[in-house]
């Protein structure tokens, strides 16, 4: 997924911010399930919650620069799904995330539904 860096993404001297580009890669799995025309949760009690986030930021990037996010699985398991996510500035890695993402139902880990399986499997 392409992002642009924006004015609201910066510091005061154009520089993105380090959160942001965890917000970047949040909105790249988001859009694995927009473009097929569905939501990332079956309802309102149920969905992904982020686990845990190893992040490492490798340079940075700019006001006004265009980025790529990409996603790939590193481990599905029953419940849970280790993704690697990283963005790339041109042609060269400016961060690198393994998140590890848990399917709730009612509050409680659940087995991933075979339909939200099948999507993570085409990346």
């Amino acid at each position: 997924m392409k992002v642009r860096v924006y004015y609201e993404d910066t510091d005061a001297g154009g520089i993105t911010y380090h959160t942001r580009y965890i917000n970047f890669c949040e909105r790249a799995r988001s859009e694995i399930f927009f473009t097929r025309g569905i939501l990332p949760g079956l309802g309102h009690h149920n969905g992904f919650v982020v686990r845990d986030i190893k992040a490492s930021f490798l340079a940075t990037s700019t006001l006004g620069d265009m980025l790529e996010v990409t996603s790939r699985i590193l481990t599905m398991k029953n419940s849970s799904i280790i993704l690697l996510q990283e963005i790339f500035k041109e042609d060269r890695k400016i961060f690198s995330m393994e998140v590890v993402l848990v399917y709730i139902d009612e509050g409680k880990p659940s087995r991933i539904p075979d339909r939200f399986k099948e999507i993570f499997t085409q990346l």
